[in-house]
């Protein structure tokens, strides 16, 4: 029964021969060319008919370089690797061989395990007139779905059921907007993600105190996502008061973060998941922002920046710093904290 549970579970594959995936990828084959992959397993796990990949490359340390045992012991089909490890190889197995197997691997999932051509606009969806499809064959739109007039919808474009776009967006080329997505006041660019239940555009938490009272502010910016970002789920991106929140291209929001009006983040970035940042702060291109972190009002994060986990950032962090703690210090300055702090507890 848990096999046939596994087997329910798992994406469909998309059934490649090891010359095929060569020939895509520019990739050196040595084997056989006509060896069938329905599959894409870890190299430890891997059986035949899967594609497995072995790598001695460290980009970062949450990267473990597995024992070469492992790749001599493997019952992959056809591995990646690089080509001072081909000797390691069994014998019998199909190699396809890069300087990058981790970079390659990426590749080889996403053709695998690609997802069908979904077209067609559901006879359920709500479309007002003035909505503008740039190529309206080649785009999906899902069940209740909710597109309002002024937007603009490229082509190639994935709206799925019970999504809401408001007035005046603009959705890029390739874009995939999962189920319960909100989004208004807002220019989205292409081959952006936008996850489950992601509100973006919506007011930001702007207020003032008159008279004793809390008074809110009206916001008339937008939000301005470029090209390959991708927004994790239940992610809250608010329209910018005065002046545009804008994320760059190619960054990454994991899921429930708060991102908040007129905020400014580079390109190329990572916020892991729970990450909060109030108005009017500014996140440099790729800088990596851990689990939890918070970061106040206008405070300017360096390009090249890490901030660890659970953080709170309440000063500007330069270039190429690398922050942690409550509030958030270069990291051996916290380090040497805790140690006094763990010591004198103990005595």
């Amino acid at each position: 029964m848990s096999k046939i549970m596994n087997f329910l579970l798992k994406p469909k594959a998309v059934k490649m021969t090891a010359g095929e995936l060569a020939e895509k990828f520019g990739l050196e084959l040595r084997g056989n060319p006509k060896t069938m992959v329905s599959g894409v397993a870890p190299i430890a796990d891997a059986r035949a008919g899967d594609v497995a990949f072995y790598s001695t490359e460290q980009n970062s340390n949450a990267f473990k370089i597995l024992p070469v045992s492992v790749l001599e012991n493997t019952h992959a089909s056809v591995i990646l690797l690089q080509p001072e490890m081909v000797s390691h190889a069994p014998d019998g197995a199909t190699l396809l061989v890069c300087e990058s197997p981790r970079g390659e691997i990426v590749k080889v999932l996403g053709e695998i395990y690609r997802e069908p051509p979904r077209r067609g606009i559901s006879a359920d969806a709500y479309i007002e007139r003035g909505v503008f499809f740039r190529n309206r064959r080649s785009v999906y739109v899902g069940q209740f779905a909710t597109i309002e007039r002024g937007s603009v919808i490229e082509p190639d474009v994935k709206i799925y059921p019970n999504t809401y776009i408001g007035k005046n967006v603009t959705i890029g080329r390739g874009t995939v907007i999962y189920s319960g997505a909100h989004i208004e006041n807002a220019t989205i660019g292409a081959d952006c993600v936008i996850h489950n239940g992601a509100s973006i555009g919506k007011d930001g938490f702007g207020y003032t105190r008159q008279d004793g009272h809390n008074v809110f502010i009206p916001h008339v910016g937008r939000v301005v996502i470029g090209n390959r970002v991708s927004v994790g789920a239940n992610t809250c991106i608010d329209r910018g008061a005065l002046t545009d929140t804008t994320i760059g291209d190619g960054t990454k929001i994991d899921n429930l973060c708060q991102i908040a009006h007129g905020v400014v983040i580079g390109s190329e970035c990572f916020l892991a998941g729970g990450v909060g940042i109030a108005g009017g702060a500014k996140v440099g291109d790729r800088s990596l922002l851990a689990g939890h972190v918070g970061i106040a009002n206008g405070v300017k994060i360096g390009n090249d920046a890490e901030i660890g986990a659970n953080s709170g950032v309440f000063r500007d962090v330069p270039d190429g710093a690398r922050h942690m703690g409550y509030p958030a210090m270069p990291g051996t300055e916290f380090l040497r904290h805790y140690a006094w702090v763990k010591k004198h507890l103990n005595d």
